[in-house]
Order: C-alpha cells, then sequence, then structure tokens
C-alpha cells in the first residue's frame, strides 16, 4: 500500500512538475533562465536518484550534513529561499528532519520544491523581478531577479557536495550536461 502511494505521489509531482514546462512565462528574464533552472533542477534529481538508499545517511566526517541532509536542505530550501528573496515573503527556517524520512520521501521533497520554484518563474511578473531585495546573509542588495541565481547557486553548492559524495563511496556521479 505504501509503494501505491508514494507511485501515486510521485505521478502526481511528476505532473505538476513537468506540466509547467508547457507555461510559458511572463517576462524576457523568466523566459531565459526557465531553461538553466528545468537543467539544474534535472540534474540534482539524477544525484539524488543516483545514490543507493542504504547510503543516504553517509557523511564524510563527524561535522558534515548526510547526503540525505544535502538533498533535504536542498529540498527544502530552494522553495524557502524563493519565497525569502523573490517573492519577498517573510519565512523561518524550518527544515524538515532529514534522519526520520526515506530516500522516496526525500525525492519527493525535492521535486516539490522545484515545482514550487518552477510555478513562480512561469508566473512572476517584470515589476517584481525589478524590485530590490537584500540578502539575509550577506546583506547585499539585488534585485528579484537576480535573487533566482542565488536560489540556484545555493543548490548547486549543495548538489556538488552530494556528487563528491557519490564519489566517495565509488559512485559515477551523473554526466553534467549544461
Amino acid at each position: 500500500m505504501k509503494k501505491i502511494i508514494i507511485s501515486l505521489i510521485f505521478i502526481l509531482t511528476f505532473s505538476i512538475t513537468f506540466g509547467q514546462a508547457k507555461t510559458t512565462p511572463k517576462t524576457p528574464f523568466t523566459k531565459m533562465y526557465l531553461a538553466v533552472w528545468n537543467e539544474a533542477t534535472k540534474h540534482c534529481l539524477e544525484v539524488a536518484h543516483a545514490m543507493p538508499e542504504n547510503l543516504y545517511s553517509y557523511k564524510p566526517t563527524a561535522v558534515s550534513k548526510s547526503f540525505a541532509e544535502q538533498m533535504v536542505h536542498i529540498g527544502y530550501t530552494v522553495e524557502l529561499l524563493t519565497k525569502r528573496y523573490v517573492q519577498g515573503m517573510d519565512v523561518k527556517p524550518n527544515t524538515p528532519d532529514a534522519t526520520k524520512m526515506k530516500k522516496a520521501e526525500i525525492i519527493e521533497l525535492l521535486e516539490m520544491g522545484f515545482a514550487y520554484t518552477t510555478r513562480v518563474i512561469n508566473t512572476i511578473e517584470q515589476e517584481q523581478l525589478d524590485e530590490l531585495c537584500e540578502m539575509y546573509h550577506s546583506g547585499n542588495t539585488v534585485s528579484r531577479a537576480f535573487a533566482f541565481f542565488y536560489v540556484q547557486d545555493h543548490m548547486a553548492n549543495h548538489r556538488a557536495k552530494a556528487n563528491l559524495y557519490l564519489r566517495m563511496n565509488n559512485i559515477q556521479p551523473p554526466e553534467y550536461t549544461w
């Protein structure tokens, strides 16, 4: 029964995520950016799928995040950072506990986070993209359009760490194609 539920969730998430690709973004910037975002999220999901579930708890040092924690961090923060910096919402972190999640649940979290940001890419208006926001950690002021790059860069940072975890377990990471 649990496998059926997970399969249904995957189908729904897949439909939502890839159904978004048929929507045309509203601005020249988001039309250009969507292709970059889609490729980055596809690659991240390939990395998540490449690690066997029994190694999701792997971490190279005691102070490092586990592979599961890296993936949960990505899945959770793409939505959080999109809300905070791109949409200007006041949100506080409340990251799920990766130690209590199975691989399928973590991949579902990734897909849901990516789908959220994809919906924003498809629906955001130029006026919002032109607004300025202050980056929480650096104090830099950037446009909300530029904040999309921060969301992607943050994902790429943690995905790169996860790639290294694959290599440390003698698993060939998925080929980067961009």
